[in-house]
């Protein structure tokens, strides 16, 4: 199966490139980056076509066509509010995603629908996003609210275009040395957060995403696993036209972490 992936160089993206890249079904991976991708190099999975894409609001036939029998995407790409400025972070984190949705929904097996398979767009988004924002709302809930309810519009329109979101909550890859040499280093503050947050978060375990289990979970969703009728009870929530949200908790009992 061919499988899209973006934010490879990211902490996220690094956890689904190397769940990608160890299962066996998964046989075309197509990774688009601004950059090279140390993990490709590094890896050198013949599977693994790397596409250096300047321009995420943009996808030209060309490049379509690299893409065309893909049967899903992880769309990890993503920053953190507190390393851009509003326009900017809204840019990454809500305009890029919708220009990609709408571009693979224009891929030939997607828009013939002549097999009759789903495309399953997955968008990481955050423990936090909201679709009713307060006064006191942080700008990466409010965006990442209205991206998951555009994403479910278009899943709605188009029901062969399987858009859903994963809330994935503190991101941990301590266990995980497979990606280590991979993820970005963190700012003083946000590293020093990290270490006095991390010991707290793996007791607690609602607040806290592995990434050996959350790559290969998002992976499988996907390869279209995780889209039916086991979204029930506490952790899952659905909007109107079956676009599924998955708490970090829903998450967890699914992957039984």
């Amino acid at each position: 199966m061919h499988l899209i992936l973006t934010g490879a160089t990211g902490l996220v993206g690094s956890a689904v490139l190397d769940a990608m890249i160890k299962m066996p079904e998964v046989t075309r991976i197509s990774v688009l980056s601004r950059r090279p991708v140390k993990m490709i190099e590094a890896t050198k999975d013949k599977r693994v076509n790397l596409i250096i894409h300047e321009d995420f609001m943009k996808y030209d036939r060309s490049l379509l066509d690299q893409l065309a029998d893909a049967e899903g995407c992880v769309w990890a790409l993503g920053i953190s509010q507190s390393q851009v400025g509003k326009e900017e972070y809204i840019k990454i984190t809500k305009d890029y995603t919708l220009a990609a949705a709408e571009a693979f929904q224009n891929l030939p097996a997607v828009a013939s629908q002549a097999d009759k398979k789903p495309f399953h767009f997955v968008y990481v988004s955050g423990e936090g996003a909201t679709h009713k924002p307060g006064m006191l709302t942080p700008i990466f809930g409010r965006v990442k609210g209205e991206t998951e309810l555009r994403l479910a519009e278009m899943r709605r329109a188009n029901p062969y275009f399987r858009s859903s979101s994963p809330r994935p909550a503190i991101v941990d890859a301590a266990n995980h040395p497979a990606i280590q040499p991979y993820i970005p280093a963190l700012g003083f503050a946000r590293s020093a957060l990290g270490t006095a947050l991390t010991p707290l978060m793996r007791v607690y375990k609602a607040t806290c995403s592995p990434t050996e289990k959350l790559g290969p979970f998002l992976t499988e969703m996907a390869l279209g696993r995780w889209d039916g009728d086991e979204f029930v009870g506490k952790g899952y929530e659905r909007l109107p036209g079956g676009f599924p949200i998955l708490e970090n908790t829903g998450m967890r009992r699914l992957g039984e972490w």
